[in-house]
This record gives structure tokens, C-alpha cells and sequence, in this order.
């Protein structure tokens, strides 16, 4: 057996040493979080910090997997010069990341919405900050919404009938120097690490229904990963939901203070946005 294949068969979470350690920020648990992106001063989210070891997912990137540990650290090059260009992003990003899930997940039908640039400048509007607490966007009931939302009941049903996943897709704009994101392995969360969520106003959009997703309450199984200096041509794909039950289906993330980063390091500006793969039947 190779160093890789042996590497598979072990357990979820690989052995590496910690970085360093780090706050990050979990609910209370047993607590549901009311959360507004667009005026964060409304919101309910009792916070509790506990400090954690953050590893370097670099170490164990070629051994990565969605079905093990949710996530995955891929070199993608695109053809966007302007991701502040929402016409070019739509033009051009769009069917490049649908290409990309379906290559990583074989899906039949890729669905894409949810496209936000975010940094954590001083002049930042809310809705376009990072979130600095460990939480999973949306879960099933969101997904089946916005595959109704976009496909048509009838259409979304035939399709939500497969395997389906809810995937984010995080890319720096620039390379990350600061607030660098970093996602706990998902084989670590069980359900009952799950809080529930309420997102009003979400995705930049202050009108918006409610979503549906979960905030993580700390558990000390959670092992944590981030990419240091992620650079423009570098993507982290999450799976935040997977309708089959076998596998892992939960992958929390948070942005978090870098303390290795210098004092005078510039914004973090990065571009995320979530597809719903269909699997084939």
C-alpha cells in the first residue's frame, strides 16, 4: 500500500502540528441565533470565545476530500479581471465554478446564487463583512427553497429526489494577509454541535426572506484548518450541506484573527459564492 492509499484508510482527521492557537468564536450552547448581515446590532447571538489550535491545511491538501473532511484546497485559475464586476462575474465566474463543482462532484446540474464580495476595511458596510463566529450558511430547508426559487416547484422537486450538495466556493481577491478564513474538518461536528440560525436580510440584501442554516457550539473535537497567504488563484470548496446522511454533511467556518499577522496588513477582500450539485440519479 502507497503512503497515499494508507493515508486515505486512516482516520478523517490527519496528525499535524497546530500553527499556533487562536480565539474563535462559537454560541452558547443550545441557543438559537437570530442573525442580521445587513445591521448586525439587531441580532441575537449569545457568543462564548474558546480558544483553539488552527493547523495548516497545505500540510494534508492532496489527502483532502469532501466525503471525508468536507473541504478542499484546489489551484483554479479564472479569467475575471474584475470581480467587483458583477456583469463579468456573472459572465464569466459563474459557468467557470459550475464547470469546476461538476468536475468535483460529478453533478448532472449545477445551480449557483449567493455571489458576495466581502472585507474587513474600516469603511465595509455590514452585509459585506466577514463573519467572525463558527456557523454553516444554510441547511436543507434553505436548499430546497432556493432550488424552488430558481428551477420552479415542480422542476426542484424532481430534482431534490438525488443526492444533492450545498457547496460554497471562497476565493481571495487579493492574496489573504489578515481575517483569513479558516473551516473545521466535518468529520469532527456531529448534529448536536448544531445550533439553529435564522438569517434575515442576508446576502446583501436587506429585504430578503429568512434562511435557515446553524452557529457551532464548542465542542473540543472540532479540529480547525486555514490556508496561510491564500493567493487569487487558490479556491477552498466547502460542502455546508450533503443530503446523504452517510457522509459528512456539516463543514463550519469562521473568519478569525491571524496572530502572526503584521499589524499594518492590508484588508482581506474575497469573493464566495454557493452552488446546489445534483448528483445523477
Amino acid at each position: 500500500m502507497t503512503d497515499t492509499e494508507t493515508l486515505a484508510t486512516q482516520s478523517p482527521s490527519f496528525t499535524t502540528s497546530p500553527s499556533f492557537e487562536t480565539n474563535v468564536t462559537y454560541v452558547k450552547p443550545g441557543e438559537r441565533v437570530i442573525f442580521y448581515p445587513t445591521e448586525r446590532h439587531k441580532s441575537y447571538w449569545p457568543k462564548e470565545e474558546h480558544r483553539v489550535p488552527m493547523h495548516d491545511m497545505r500540510a494534508i491538501r492532496e489527502h483532502l476530500s469532501f466525503d471525508r473532511n468536507g473541504f478542499l484546497l484546489i489551484d483554479h485559475s479564472s479569467a475575471v479581471c474584475d470581480f467587483y464586476d458583477r456583469d463579468e462575474v456573472e459572465r464569466i465566474y459563474h459557468p467557470e465554478i459550475a464547470q469546476l463543482v461538476q468536475g468535483l462532484t460529478g453533478a448532472e446540474k449545477v445551480l449557483i446564487f449567493g455571489t458576495m464580495t466581502r472585507s474587513d476595511a474600516g469603511t465595509t458596510a455590514d452585509g459585506s463583512l466577514p463573519s467572525f463566529g463558527a456557523h454553516i450558511d444554510y441547511g436543507d430547508r434553505t436548499v430546497r427553497q432556493f432550488s424552488e426559487d430558481i428551477l420552479g416547484k415542480a422542476e426542484a422537486q424532481r430534482w431534490l429526489k438525488r443526492r444533492h450538495m450545498l457547496i460554497n466556493l471562497w476565493r481571495p481577491i487579493k492574496e489573504v494577509h489578515r481575517a483569513p478564513l479558516a473551516l473545521v474538518d466535518a468529520s469532527t461536528v456531529s448534529a448536536c454541535d448544531l445550533c439553529e440560525s435564522e438569517i434575515k436580510g442576508g446576502l446583501g440584501d436587506p429585504n430578503r426572506p429568512s434562511m435557515f442554516g446553524f452557529n457551532l457550539q464548542y465542542s473540543p473535537d472540532h479540529r480547525w484548518y486555514y490556508a496561510p497567504r491564500m493567493r487569487p488563484e487558490e479556491i477552498l470548496a466547502f460542502k455546508l450541506f450533503d443530503s446523504e446522511a452517510s457522509k459528512t454533511q456539516w463543514t463550519g467556518h469562521t473568519a478569525f484573527v491571524d496572530p502572526t499577522a503584521a499589524p499594518d496588513a492590508p484588508a482581506r477582500e474575497s469573493i464566495e459564492l454557493r452552488t446546489i450539485s445534483f448528483l445523477p440519479g
